[in-house]
């Protein structure tokens, strides 16, 4: 029979919920092709009233009626049908005159080929043993340096911190002291005025009592006595100002936080950005940077968990960057693995005042923050960012924008870009997306509470090749 002429790629008929080839495929209305079963128990066990697609997530607000593609039904079993070609023999027959076949002499040269490589195996499985165990003493060396460090580090810290504690103890005195000796002051001044204002209405009484006198000569007679007015308090040397009387007290706080924080910045380079996680911000939990610059003030490297990444995600860029693949990658078994959806979380958890910035290529990526206890495995929205809540997403596209919690969808308007800016103010429970270009704008915003710490992350599901990087910001 002659060779068919169309060649049949078992990944495009393979079902992204189950990863097999499809059974009794059946095509939602998205496009999207799925195994009857697998999709039904999609639905299912998700659970929820607005069903959507596990790939695009496009919504339905009607359950799809499921209708078997008999085109692809087709098309599956020619490539079940091509991919069952036979094996070639493992042995031969040879006749009474034949002494030896062409198939079992190369069998014969195979054989010692592969003890030869064998033993090449075996040699190298020795020197990487050797290997394994200066690695080994290494890891030892660098958990002991580690602790030794981190001892040191908390002691020092400590007593930075008590030296803050004790400054902070003096402001607070001397602000009080202040506030007492200006509240006296005031009190003081209060009382002379209130004196007059006796002093005065009595006045003004005699004045209406003589005003009534209608004996001209009497009249005369006391107008003298009464019509002196006593010296009043000089009103120019009170000064009324709006309720800031502290404010130098604050800007000079202030600038002794960024001081210390530009330190603590500059150190956190050879320490790989430790001082960043640390909240000493002093100021107002709720006051957001205005610019760019502000932002980066409170930037964060993140790299990405490769225990945690998709089997259909490849890591790159020492960890910042990841690309969807057509195929599985060689990771091993993990429990923190996101086994049914392109998503990867970061290696850092996030707390305090941070801000990253991703950016991404190809048809959309989800950037997204979550908690570390989302679920890992299933065909449920309680794995997926953005559809349960615990995970924070925005869905970044070409042309549009949409945000993701709890499952709920909330369109977002603004300006295209192949960056996002992430700020969050753990604390505050400020979460904020941007649109970063020569300028930033603000996508969307949330206020809430957080209770645990937050961990960075992508979906990267939408097409074969999409990208996203977290930029190494400076």
């Amino acid at each position: 029979m002659a060779q068919k002429g169309v060649q049949l790629d078992r990944e495009t008929f393979s079902c992204s919920i189950c990863v097999e080839l499809l059974n009794d495929p059946d095509t939602i209305p998205c496009g999207h092709s799925y195994c009857m079963n697998c999709i039904k128990g999609f639905w299912e066990e998700d659970g929820k009233k607005l069903l959507s697609c596990p790939q695009c997530r496009q919504t339905f607000t009607l359950r799809p009626f499921l209708v078997k593609n008999t085109m692809l039904v087709v098309l599956v079993e020619e490539l079940k049908k091509t991919g069952l070609q036979a094996a070639p023999a493992d042995h031969c027959y040879a006749g009474p005159e034949d002494v030896a076949c062409d198939f079992c002499t190369g069998r014969k040269l195979k054989a010692r080929e592969l003890e030869g490589s064998r033993q090449q195996i075996q040699q190298r499985i020795q020197d990487r043993e050797k290997d394994v165990k200066v690695l080994q003493q290494e890891v030892e060396a660098l958990n002991h340096s580690a602790e030794k460090t981190v001892e040191d580090s908390e002691k020092i810290f400590a007593e930075l911190i008590r030296v803050i504690e004790k400054r902070s103890s003096e402001v607070k005195q001397q602000i009080r002291s202040q506030k007492e000796t200006e509240v006296s002051r005031v009190k003081q001044l209060q009382e002379k005025l209130e004196q007059e204002i006796t002093e005065l209405k009595r006045k003004d009484a005699e004045l209406e009592q003589l005003s009534h006198t209608e004996d001209h000569t009497q009249f005369l007679h006391i107008y003298p006595s009464v019509s002196q007015l006593s010296e009043c308090t000089d009103t120019s040397s009170i000064n009324i100002r709006p309720l800031r009387h502290f404010e130098n007290v604050t800007a000079a706080v202030s600038e002794l936080r960024d001081q210390q924080q530009d330190i603590l910045r500059q150190t956190g380079t050879n320490i790989s950005s430790l001082p960043t996680q640390m909240d000493v911000s002093l100021s107002d939990p709720k006051s957001e940077p205005k610019t760019r610059a502000g932002f980066l003030k409170y930037s964060r490297e993140i790299t990405l968990d490769p225990n945690t990444a998709n089997a259909y995600l490849l890591l790159c860029e020492r960890n910042r960057k990841v690309i969807r693949m057509s195929e599985h990658q060689t990771y091993s078994s993990h429990p923190d693995r996101f086994t049914s959806f392109c998503q990867v979380l970061s290696r850092e958890s996030l707390t305090g005042r941070c801000y990253w910035e991703v950016e991404w290529r190809g048809d959309g990526v989800d950037v997204c923050v979550t908690y570390k206890n989302i679920s890992r495995s299933g065909f449920c929205s309680k794995c997926i960012f953005g559809f349960n809540d615990k995970s924070w997403a925005l869905s970044c596209y070409k042309n549009s924008y949409k945000f993701w919690f709890n499952n709920i969808e909330t369109p977002v308007s603004g300006p295209p870009s192949s960056r996002i800016g992430v700020y969050l103010d753990h604390r505050a429970g400020i979460l904020s997306f941007y649109s970063v270009s020569e300028t930033m704008t603000l996508l969307h915003r949330v206020q809430t509470t957080f209770t645990q710490p937050l961990y960075a992350g992508v979906y990267v599901g939408y097409e074969v090749g999409g990208t996203a990087e977290f930029s190494k910001l400076k």
